[in-house]
């Protein structure tokens, strides 16, 4: 499968000396390792042949291999991270010589702060995009994003060729790349029940040995049920029974480990009451509708929770695709007290873009108060509704109607 990241990270692999690949498991992480050419070595440290190989004596490995080699899950050794500084500050000009991976951002990032600041550059390698599901080119909305011409060139945009029941099956099943090559109902649901269960004893107990197992597991079950949702984290600790500390501190291991995605309210220069509370969704809609047993597309379109789903799908989709492109972000939800909100809003080199996701086919002005009363405080050059209406086009002066195939 094409991954839209590619040129992205073969791009970077021309100005650092080492690109760190970072992701949740069974992403595409060792895939695209797999992918670099000829003369690229990899080593997964994972095989116990492998790691041996560079453990014993880390300094040497790289003097022996200086340049084209590719690390896989590299936090699984600490030591390796100050001989790769060595390595890399004996060719400080040379670029292009080491990728390294590490499913489990606390680890890793620690690693790489300590040890190789401004050697590194990193890319986060997510689950696949709907585009990249069904082998479709890179939507030419971020390029227009990125150069402040959406706007003026909105009508320029191609959509993909992809129809509605397309996206309702990618909604369903979610982005991970191994279910996908399966193509099997059984195989999905087996699949996602052991990534469950892989994700909680390999990942979070190594990394965080005196953690409560079955309250963690009682958090994933419920982060389903807060996903797209305002966090109270004094809430959430009432209904598991523990201290609002150690709820924070969950939240923050779900999000450093990929599987969650922590949203902070957009609080800039407001003259409004603000809703001060994170937003917060379980990242791939395929684990998310996993954890509410939603197997096909009547039991999702019938669930309560079927609106949030949608919405923090598409929001994913967005954020994947602006950082496949290298584009630098920041992003954020919006809500006042009054009640008016604004589901995206992200802020970059690009500007101020407030983002309005709609399930619906016909969306009214009501649905776009927020939205509007957002673009009118914050002075937005423009703003975007994401919906499953087909006409791409002006649904106001400013306001841009972008159907999700165009995503």
């Amino acid at each position: 499968m094409e991954r839209h990241f590619t040129a992205f990270i073969n791009e970077l692999l021309t100005l650092f000396p080492c690109v760190a690949l970072t992701g949740v498991r069974q992403s595409g992480k060792t895939t695209a390792l797999r992918d670099l050419p000829q003369p690229w070595q990899r080593y997964d440290l994972e095989t116990a042949s492998d790691y041996d190989l560079v453990a014993r004596d880390p300094d040497l490995f790289f003097r022996l291999n200086p340049k084209q080699v590719a690390l896989d899950e590299a936090q699984l050794l600490p030591a390796l991270f100050p001989a790769l500084r060595v390595a890399i500050d004996a060719e400080r000009n040379s670029n292009g010589r080491f990728v390294i991976t590490g499913s489990s951002s606390p680890e890793l990032l620690h690693s790489i702060s300590e040890s190789l600041a401004g050697r590194v550059a990193m890319v986060e390698v997510a689950p696949l995009m709907m585009s990249e599901a069904f082998a479709q080119p890179p939507s030419g909305l971020y390029e227009l994003i990125q150069s402040r011409r959406l706007l003026a060139d909105f009508a320029s945009l191609q959509p993909s060729n992809t129809d509605l029941q397309q996206h309702h099956d990618y909604w369903l099943r979610g982005g991970y790349p191994e279910p996908w090559l399966k193509n099997n109902a059984r195989f999905h649901k087996l699949w996602m029940q052991n990534y469950v269960k892989t994700y909680l004893e390999r990942d979070i107990l190594r990394l965080f040995p005196s953690l409560q197992r079955e309250k963690y597991q009682l958090f994933l079950q419920m982060l389903a049920q807060l996903s797209g949702t305002i966090i109270n984290y004094s809430d959430v600790a009432r209904t598991l029974g523990i201290s609002p500390p150690t709820v924070r501190e969950y939240f923050r291991i779900a999000h450093g480990t990929f599987i969650w995605r922590h949203i902070p309210p957009y609080e800039k220069n407001a003259a409004k009451r603000i809703v001060k509370h994170p937003k917060g969704y379980l990242r791939d809609s395929g684990l998310l509708h996993h954890f509410l047993h939603l197997y096909t597309q009547n039991d999702l379109l019938a669930h309560p929770r079927m609106g949030h789903s949608w919405e923090t799908m598409v929001i994913e989709n967005l954020i994947r695709g602006l950082n496949a492109q290298g584009i630098l972000f920041d992003y954020y939800h919006y809500r006042t007290s009054a009640g008016a909100e604004v589901d995206l809003v992200l802020e970059g080199e690009f500007g101020l873009l407030p983002i309005e996701i709609k399930y619906k086919q016909t969306v009214s002005l009501r649905d776009l108060k927020g939205i509007h009363s957002f673009m009118e405080e914050y002075q937005c050059p423009y703003g975007i509704v994401v919906s499953n209406n087909e006409r791409l086009g002006l649904v106001g002066e400013k306001l841009i109607n972008v159907p999700f195939r165009y995503v």
